[in-house]
């Protein structure tokens, strides 16, 4: 039996609870912060604002954009 099979043998033998907090701890583990991708993000989300309070574009409610997809 290989390591990985071992391990997965052992992780389908817990509680739905705690292989979902083993999920969640795996997938934080591969989210690492990057500052650069974050200034970037700021900077369109402040230049979005600004656009919606300058009338330059409007907002659209949630319901109406759903209301798209449902048929």
């Amino acid at each position: 039996m290989t390591n990985t099979t071992k391990i997965m043998d052992d992780v389908m033998n817990l509680s739905p609870v705690k292989r979902a907090k083993l999920i969640d701890q795996l997938l934080s583990s591969l989210d690492k912060p990057d500052t650069e991708i974050d200034k970037k993000w700021k900077k369109e989300a402040e230049n979005r604002l600004k656009a919606v309070r300058e009338g330059k574009i409007r907002s659209v409610p949630l319901a109406e954009i759903l209301s798209k997809y449902q048929a």
